[in-house]
């Protein structure tokens, strides 16, 4: 089995269609091999296998709407889903190439070629597979959300059986076939599918009530493997133009908008929302991604630009090589503001992100404006030992998806008990249990930051916030809301920050759930005071 922990060869980037945002992974270079990469791998370990088995092609691999970067987009039909993908074909360039369809997939398929004769007849992969579980029902089980956590090793175990077991009897393992996938590759499908576990479900059974039309259709190649696969692809490259390496169209508008920017460091996720002013630039709380900072960006956006960045090794970036620290995530910062042409920008960092913030800000000067610093981490050594110990245990996936209840129970214990491990009464918060669809994607944005969710996080308990707070050399505001568990630093911020910086407490912490809408308005507007002032 390939060990699939590492970063994907597949760069990722969005293209942006009239239905929604569609993520893409593309590597290699010559004629263009399309890729669909059916319901039971993530795209991005697709991109990985296919390119290795046809070097000499420019594969490009979409993200099935529903799935991972594409579930904003809500699947009906394949009809439906061919339109998508031919308005994304469209904008990236693509008119000829070759088609590859993996197992359910292949309705899609069939309607995306009929509508783009540029890309001959389809090729399927493991088109009888996708056939067997249609007869024996193998579509998952309910995946509606649970507050035991249940609904994620119900996901799991869908995607562990349709790998192991035989598709024609269900009840055995399955002696034929490709390789079973790793454990990392098993968990970055089903994690890319819980982003929107009730799209997943539907987009199962949409391809799956097309997959009538699709059994015995003469319209399309079926290839057995990989090797098959390769060998068709001979015949048709000498017949195809080297593919496009051109970036996708930017989105338009000022809706938050998704993509990728290339760094010395790695690649990483943005999150951007609004246009023109000097441009804010937001750092988020570790372990997860910048997604719970959506709110707040929209809140903040009128008149500048609001981008949020995942750190490299969490959310949606590429993996973090080498130690992290705070200064190195300071120094990705910047690649970043480099990467995107940005001269000066305002700061916004909450929790690990404030002291992003002043570290950058320390480092650089002059290419900090104004800044909010939400509770930067203040705890006596004594503490922040003990919880280097025991707050960040490791989240490594196992063939039986044990470590998802673990970040579930961990995400959950931490809107219960400050350190969340301290579960006493005396340690209980006043927070409480948010939604369930809130705790679900914070379990989720942990689990996309996976084996590599601790380094960011470590980060926060061992950078001397103390010493580094006295030289912040912009104009700040450190501050924390009423139900944040560091609100107690904002005292000893009072007496080591500069003169001049502003600390007070805010009605809110808007990113957090259980926030009053008034208490969420006010601090919004707080904050878009002080970064207006001149």
């Amino acid at each position: 089995m390939t060990d699939f922990s590492s970063s994907s060869v597949g760069v990722a980037d969005y293209v942006t269609t009239s239905a929604g945002a569609l993520r893409v992974y593309r590597a290699g270079t010559g004629p263009q091999l399309v890729v669909l990469p059916g319901l039971v791998m993530s795209a991005a370990v697709a991109a990985d296998l296919v390119h290795a088995a046809c070097q000499g092609w420019r594969v490009t691999v979409i993200e099935l709407p529903g799935i991972g970067g594409s579930s904003g987009i809500a699947p009906h039909s394949p009809a439906q889903l061919a339109g998508i993908l031919d308005e994304a074909l469209t904008l990236l360039g693509i008119a000829q190439g070759a088609l590859l369809a993996l197992d359910l997939s292949a309705p899609i398929a069939l309607a995306l070629a009929a509508r783009r004769p540029g890309l001959g007849t389809p090729l399927l992969l493991d088109r009888d597979k996708a056939a067997q579980w249609r007869v024996h029902h193998s579509g998952p089980s309910s995946l509606a959300l649970r507050h035991d956590g249940g609904h994620l090793l119900a996901l799991w175990s869908h995607f562990r059986d349709r790998a192991m077991l035989d598709p024609a009897d269900p009840a055995r393992a399955g002696k034929t076939g490709s390789p079973l996938p790793d454990d990392h590759a098993l968990d970055a499908a089903v994690v890319a599918a819980a982003v929107r576990p009730d799209a997943y479900a539907a987009l199962w059974a949409c391809c799956a009530a097309g997959f009538a039309a699709v059994d015995g259709d003469r319209a399309a190649i079926d290839v057995r493997d990989m090797h098959e696969l390769k060998d068709r692809l001979a015949l048709l490259a000498g017949s195809l133009p080297p593919a496009s390496h051109a970036a996708p169209p930017p989105a338009d508008g000022n809706a938050m908008r998704y993509g990728y920017v290339q760094t010395p460091s790695g690649r990483v996720h943005l999150r951007r929302t609004g246009r023109g002013g000097r441009t804010l630039l937001m750092f988020h709380s570790a372990p997860g991604s910048a997604a719970p900072l959506e709110p707040l960006m929209r809140g903040l956006a009128a008149g500048r630009e609001v981008i949020a960045c995942d750190y490299l090794g969490n959310g949606d970036s590429g993996k973090a090589q080498g130690d992290i620290d705070i200064a190195v995530l300071a120094r990705h910062a910047l690649e970043v503001i480099d990467a995107l042409g940005l001269d000066i920008v305002d700061l916004f960092g909450t929790h690990t992100g404030a002291m992003v913030a002043m570290e950058l800000a320390i480092q650089r000067p002059e290419r900090i404006g104004r800044m909010v610093l939400e509770a930067p981490v203040l705890i006596d050594a004594d503490f922040a030992a003990d919880i280097l110990q025991h707050y960040l245990p490791p989240i490594t996936p196992d063939r039986w998806g044990t470590h998802l209840l673990k970040a579930w129970n961990m995400r959950r214990d931490m809107f219960l008990f400050w350190p969340w491990y301290r579960q006493r009464r005396d340690a209980a918060r006043s927070l409480g249990l948010p939604p369930l669809q809130t705790l679900h994607d914070w379990t989720v944005g942990l689990l996309k930051s996976g084996t590599t969710y601790h380094l960011s996080y470590r980060s926060a308990f061992v950078y001397d916030t103390r010493a580094r707070l006295a030289l912040l050399p912009r104009p700040a505001m450190i501050c924390a809301g009423p139900a944040d568990m560091l609100v107690e630093g904002l005292a000893l911020a009072r007496r080591l920050a500069p003169e001049g910086t502003v600390v007070t407490p805010m009605p809110a912490t808007v990113w957090y759930p259980g926030q009053s809408d008034e208490a969420v308005g006010r601090t919004i507007a707080a904050y878009d005071a002080f970064l207006r002032q001149a």
